[in-house]
């Protein structure tokens, strides 16, 4: 585990404090919040960008055989070298 240490206008701090979050578990909360929003707005200008380039939509099919490729892809080098699956 790391410990973290921040430095905060005092005003700001005494606010978190009395809304309860200070605490590590509401730190790690509004980290992961914050980390799945910028997620979510990375995901969203990529869909901008693509869009942008006229790139057309994959249909599913195509999409279910690429997951399909990759699994098959994953299986097999798991069968030469089953230590590949841990990390």
């Amino acid at each position: 585990m790391t410990a973290l240490v921040i430095h905060l206008p005092d005003e700001l701090e005494q606010r978190a404090r009395s809304a309860g979050l200070l605490s590590d578990s509401a730190i790690q909360t509004l980290l992961e919040e914050a980390m799945r929003r910028q997620s979510g707005r990375r995901l969203q200008e990529i869909a901008q960008s693509i869009h942008a380039a006229g790139i057309a939509p994959m249909p599913m099919e195509e999409i279910d055989a690429e997951v399909k490729a990759v699994r098959a892809l994953r299986r097999a080098r798991l069968a030469r070298e089953p230590d590949a699956g841990c990390s």
